[in-house]
């Protein structure tokens, strides 16, 4: 999630938002994200379920951001974030589905 957060925190902040509001959908679906895991970061099996409820409304924000950002800007920036964010969400449910094939026992290990 930090990688995301930097995706996020670079659109935020970036000119290029203020013409092209749309890039607000990845803000705010990072920010959705984040809020909704980090409360969670010490039960694993809290977090996960959260993911699992989040993931897929982050995955849509990506896949439209994938769209919005070339139209916003053609800078080298704009595509890296593109590249991350996909990544993120990758790695994000990679993991989740690691989680749901193997949950750790109620003892604590896997």
């Amino acid at each position: 999630m930090a990688n995301a957060w930097m995706v996020r925190t670079f659109i935020k902040h970036s000119d290029e938002t203020e013409d092209f509001p749309e890039l607000m959908g990845i803000v705010r679906g990072v920010f959705d994200t984040s809020l909704a895991l980090e409360s969670r970061i010490n039960d694993p099996a809290a977090y996960f379920k959260m993911l699992s409820k989040k993931l897929g409304k982050l995955e849509v924000a990506a896949r439209q951001f994938a769209i919005d950002a070339p139209i916003a800007s053609t800078h080298t920036n704009f595509k890296q974030a593109v590249i991350s964010i996909r990544f993120c969400c990758q790695e994000l449910r990679a993991a989740l589905e690691t989680y749901q094939q193997a949950p750790p026992s109620s003892s604590g290990s896997r």
